[in-house]
């Protein structure tokens, strides 16, 4: 079932999900050589709860940890650790927050220092592709009309979309309906209405779309150990258009 977010409710899971925003460019402004993700999940655990909000992420199905961090070759669900980033690398992190009820949602992809053109490409064509998909967030749109905007941008850059994992819709349930694949076809799908709220969330990878897991359970890599990206908004449907909750 696809809950209707009330207006009230879309004003509280805008609270949520600035706790979400403001925690994220907290751990971007943090990443440099040497840094550890260990460090940038307690930074990101202790400024959430300091805000008066709890981590989303830890302790859901058994997430041990309160901020994804998942480097180069990983695409999602990536544990942190005590490996200092190395300067070339790239770092995906996604990070939830619960606020009187409410999850909020989002996730950036961000560089080491100086990375290759290919990852920087990457990385442009992700974000995108999350903003080609977001501007279907439209009462009378389609659910495929996002997805196939998501996929076109990011297979017109030479690209490929991960399609073991989708987004979903949010609320007070992090995880709810629908799903929302990075691929699909226009005018197909569920119709959009005001008061949806959905977390969009291409990952996209620089060689082919198949993933592994590894033995932790959570941490899925690209199979060909090539480098992926992951870019993620939480976005109400309005009758004014898109409305991102998970903005700053």
């Amino acid at each position: 079932m696809i809950i209707i977010k009330s207006p009230a409710e879309l004003d509280a899971m805008r609270e949520a999900n600035r706790v979400v925003a403001r925690v994220l460019a907290e751990v971007v402004a943090a990443v440099k050589p040497g840094a550890t993700t260990a460090q940038l999940d307690a930074m990101a655990e202790e400024m959430c709860r300091a805000m008066g909000a709890v981590p989303g992420f830890k302790g859901y199905h058994g997430y041990p940890y309160s901020l994804c961090c998942s480097p180069n070759e990983q695409v999602v669900h990536g544990f942190p650790s005590d490996d200092p980033l190395q300067e070339g690398d790239i770092l995906s992190m996604d990070f939830g927050a619960v606020l009187e009820g409410f999850n909020g949602d989002a996730a950036t992809t961000v560089a080491v220092g100086q990375i290759s053109d290919e990852a920087s490409r990457l990385m442009q064509a992700t974000e995108a592709a999350l903003v080609a998909g977001i501007e279907h967030c439209r009462p009378g749109r389609r659910l495929g009309d996002l997805s196939a905007a998501v996929q076109k941008v990011a297979e017109g850059a030479g690209f490929s979309v991960v399609r073991q994992f989708v987004g979903h819709g949010i609320g007070r349930d992090l995880h709810e309906e629908p799903q929302v694949p990075n691929f699909g076809s226009p005018g197909r799908g569920v119709e959009l209405k005001p008061g949806m709220v959905l977390a969009i969330e291409p990952m996209v990878n620089a060689g082919g779309a198949e993933v592994e897991i590894l033995a932790d359970g959570w941490t899925a890599v690209t199979a060909d150990g090539k480098l992926s990206a992951h870019f993620e908004h939480t976005v109400a449907v309005t009758d004014d258009g898109p409305r991102i909750l998970s903005l700053p």
